[in-house]
């Protein structure tokens, strides 16, 4: 049996654009990617904290250290420059691999740059 797991998140990061026209997805500083594990067209949920929204995109990379977070397509009516969001990949995995897993949560501050640094 494979379980489904919270594999990594980017937490409270901030919404820099939205992009209505876009294909959709939702670009990630390759940063805060590499940082968190999550993958360049990897499924992730997406957590308005400021209105309630959720949904699920794909990942694409934007440059790092812009502290990019943009959301596109029609997710882009989910949010708004400035809300603060949740972003969350998963994995499956056996029940033996997920007692011993460990999640990467990314902390950011306003600017989208980790508080690790």
């Amino acid at each position: 049996m494979q379980l489904t797991l919270f594999k990594a998140k980017i937490h409270r990061a901030t919404v820099t654009m939205a992009d209505l026209n876009y294909e959709g997805s939702i670009s990630i500083d390759t940063d805060l990617l590499a940082e968190s594990g999550i993958l360049v067209h990897e499924k992730v949920d997406v957590l308005n904290i400021n209105n309630g929204e959720r949904f699920t995109t794909y990942v694409i990379p934007a440059k790092a250290g812009s502290g990019a977070i943009q959301v596109n397509g029609a997710a882009a009516r989910k949010v708004q420059v400035g809300d603060q969001v949740i972003i969350i990949a998963y994995a499956s995995m056996s029940e033996d691999e997920a007692k011993s897993y460990q999640p990467k949560v990314v902390l950011v501050d306003a600017k989208n740059c980790s508080l690790k640094k």
